[in-house]
This record gives C-alpha cells, structure tokens and sequence, in this order.
C-alpha cells in the first residue's frame, strides 16, 4: 500500500492494486467520482469486437442489491448525473452528485465491480439496442468512409475496427463472452479511482478502503497489444454508396500522446485546423489555414481535424466536405498543396503564439469542472502512466518552438504514412447525415440508454 500526494492530487494504491487519485476542490458542494477500467476496444480480437462496449451497456442492467432503474431514480432524486464510455483505451463510469450525497456513488460502483448479472435475456435485449446503434451509425456515410479509413490504416493493432463493433460480431457474441470479459477485467488491480471536488481526503480514502479494500484482484491476462507494422506507402480506399455529398477522409499516422511529438503536433493542428480545447471543443477556426485554404476558397462546406491521446500509435485526421459541384481530385489536390506550405516551413512565429495562446484557454476552460478534471487525471493515470502528464499540459504547450513545429511537420506530414479515404456518393440520397463530433472520436460511444443526458461530462463543446 502506497500513498503519495503531488499538485494537490494524493495518490494511493491499495493491497489489491486499485489505483485511487484525490484531488479537493471546495468551490462548489460537489463531487465526481469516476472508475476507469484498463480495457477498450484496442484489447478486443477478432470475433469480440464491441464487447467492451456492450459489457459498459450491460453494468446498467442491475445488481441484486440495486436492480434495473434504482439507481436511475436515485441518482436523479438526490440531484445527481451519471454515464458511461467506452473508448478505444478504456471503459469508464461516473457519478456526479452533491457533495453529502457521493456515497451513493461509492457504492453503487463497488457494487457493480463485483454483482452485474448479465441476465440471458437482458443480453439479447441488448444485443438489439446495440445493432440498433450501429444501424444507426451507418446512416451517415463519414461512419462508412472513417471505418474503412481507420480499418486500412491497422491491419494488425486493435485499433483496427470501431469502438461499436463489428456487425458479425455483434450478431454471434454470447452472454458467456461478455460475463468473461467482465470477470477479467472489472477487477481493482484494473482500475483507477478518481474523485475531485468538495471532501476531506482523509474521510474519502478511508470510506473508499472500507468498500473497496476487501475486493479481491484477479490475474489479468497478458495484454492484447499487437504493435503496428511500419507503413510502407500511402494507402488508398474508396467507398462508394448512397450520400448527398463527397467526402474526403486523410489520416497520418503519428505517436502516442507520450511521445514528446505529440505534443507539438497538437499544436500544429491547432495552427492548421484552429485551436481546440483539450478533448474538443474550440473557438472556431475561421482563421485557420484550412479554413482559409478550402472553405474561403468555396471547395468544401466544413472540414475537422485532430488528434486523440491515445495509449498507442495513432491518427491525426482531417475530414472534408465537398461543396456541391467540386470534384475529389481538385480538393484533395488543395489539401496537399496548403499541408505542403507547412512542411515547406512557411508557418510563423505569429501564427504559433497565437495557436498556443489560444490552445492555453481553451484547456483551462474545457478541464474546469470537476467532472473534467476527474475524468483526465484517470485517463492519463492509465495511457501515459501518471496523472501529472495533465497536469503538466499547459508547462508543455509554453514550450513547443516554431522549429518544433516545423520539424514535425516535415516528418509526420508524408504521404508515406497516410490513409486516403474517398466517399463517392452513387446517388443523391434525401437521408440526412448524422453530425459528428469531435467528442464521438476522442471518447468513443457513450451510455445514454439507461442515464439522463449530462452537458457536465462532455469534454468539449
């Protein structure tokens, strides 16, 4: 049993491994409390994927000691909100309630640690809302385009295939599957506590030692990691199905957020696509040189960019949308003409103050909450090994240089490592588009089924 407390964030590890992080915040009366598990659909093989995520859906169906929809009205009565993600590096649920009322939470997800029922009928219950999900992610053709793109890019990683799964899959996946799952990986030694908000630290560990302590660990299995061979040349695919309008998918490949250049490419597309708050959300990007180059220039409607911080080697995407009468060939071409400028070294030392400037407020603004800040200390808890590196975000932004800037981009930038990824519609279909969100990439799908809408958990805007 370990304990030890840094920028204001104690740290302690119980004798079953669980990891818990508290931070106090006296603000407001209000706490968030969240349990991260080290599972996402990157540990998925082929023929379970989505299990994670149906696993997420199935921890709503009840306990013994809480059944189906107690603690839906519970939480609601006593003011409170509660959710759930899963994401490519992990599975994670939260309560965010009055401070006098927590415990509610602390039970509640000691309890679901253990005595989820995964009941048979339940299961296949689910098994139609999560095809239902799915079939409703295939109405929009950027879900279509961004998985082939996505599926081209790892061929062997478990990044491989969407967080939703894929549909053999979700047909076949059994209630064994996934109650094995769960006994694999909802154990403490897989997991990370994390609570912010008005507490005494004292009083929360011991309460969280009481219910947590006595829960016994489990061999967790070698990780399901498959490393991604070097890319050997620019891939191409082309989907060709029903939609109103082209799209066009470009996706580079680049490190995982501990590698010290990920950093510096967060800034870069900052420059390149406008400033974002940390997990999304920005104050638009009318002055950003894609916007500049492509939506002023009337070849797209709108485009997105950006990167996830991810456990491993990732994409930093780019997504267009044609305006009506452009063709592919002359966008994707005024696309690589305005990268080109990038790693020709034409960004300024203007145009960087400017992005990290912005890029600094809108991650103060966009960690703020406590539901934020609880969220981010146990995400980087697990894919970077330590919940400093966020709190060290904004000493590592200060730091990036315009030649950091520069040399990433001449070496990330390289048709040689990315994915292209045409949408060709085959007729003008009348179906409406689902909008994306840069949330939706970054987290993954989320739990709203069993749970009230909450603005509180979303990391962006």
């Amino acid at each position: 049993m370990t304990t030890n407390s840094k920028n204001g964030v104690l740290r302690h590890v119980l004798p079953n491994g669980l990891v818990i992080l508290l931070k106090e915040s006296h603000k407001a009366p209000v706490i968030s409390f969240w349990v991260l598990y080290r599972v996402g659909s990157r540990d998925e093989p082929s023929g379970k994927t989505g299990i994670s995520h149906w696993v997420e859906h199935m921890m709503f169906k009840g306990t013994p000691n809480f059944p189906a929809g107690v603690l839906d009205k519970l939480i609601d009565r006593e003011g409170g909100v509660w959710n759930a993600q899963t994401s490519l590096d992990y599975t994670a649920y939260f309560e965010t309630m009055p401070a006098d009322r927590i415990d509610i939470a602390l039970r509640a997800e000691a309890d679901r640690m253990v005595n989820a029922q995964f009941d048979p009928k339940e299961v296949e219950n689910e098994r139609t809302v999560i095809i239902s999900e799915r079939q409703g992610l295939e109405n929009s053709p950027s879900f279509w385009l961004g998985e082939e793109v996505q599926a081209m890019a790892f061929r062997v990683h478990g990044y491989h295939h969407e967080v939703i799964g894929d549909m053999a899959d979700l047909e076949r996946l059994t209630r064994d599957d996934l109650y094995t799952h769960y006994r694999t990986y909802y154990a403490p030694n897989n997991a990370i506590i994390s609570v912010v908000g008005d507490f005494e630290s004292a009083l929360m560990l011991g309460r969280l030692e009481e219910l947590y302590g006595n829960i016994p660990p489990t061999d967790l299995p070698k990780p399901f990691v498959r490393p991604e061979p070097p890319q050997q040349g620019e891939r191409r695919v082309r989907v060709e199905r029903p939609g109103p309008t082209p799209l066009i998918s470009v996706a580079y490949k680049v490190p995982a957020v501990t590698h010290p250049d990920w950093i510096k490419l967060f800034v870069l597309d900052s420059i390149l696509g406008g400033a974002s708050g940390f997990g999304g959300g920005g104050v638009g990007n009318k002055t950003s040189r894609l916007y500049q180059a492509l939506v002023k220039q009337e070849l797209v409607a709108g485009f997105s960019s950006g990167l996830y911080p991810s456990a491993d080697p990732y994409l930093y995407s780019i997504d267009l949308t044609l305006r009506e009468g452009r063709t592919l060939e002359e966008v994707e071409a005024a696309l690589d003409a305005e990268l080109a400028k990038a790693v020709n070294g034409e960004i300024t030392q203007a145009e960087l103050d400017k992005a990290r400037k912005q890029a600094r407020a809108l991650f103060a603004y966009s960690t703020e909450s406590v539901t934020n800040q609880a969220f981010w200390l146990a995400y980087f808890e697990h894919v970077a090994g330590s919940y400093e590196f966020f709190l060290t975000f904004e000493e590592r932004l200060r730091a990036v240089t315009l030649e950091d800037i520069h040399d990433v981009a001449r070496r990330y930038l390289r048709p040689q490592t990315r994915t292209v990824g045409w949408f060709v519609p085959t007729q003008n279909s009348g179906g409406g588009e689902l909008e994306d969100s840069l949330t939706d990439e970054l987290l993954g799908d989320v739990h709203q089924e069993e749970a009230e809408d909450d603005d509180e958990w979303a990391f962006s805007a």
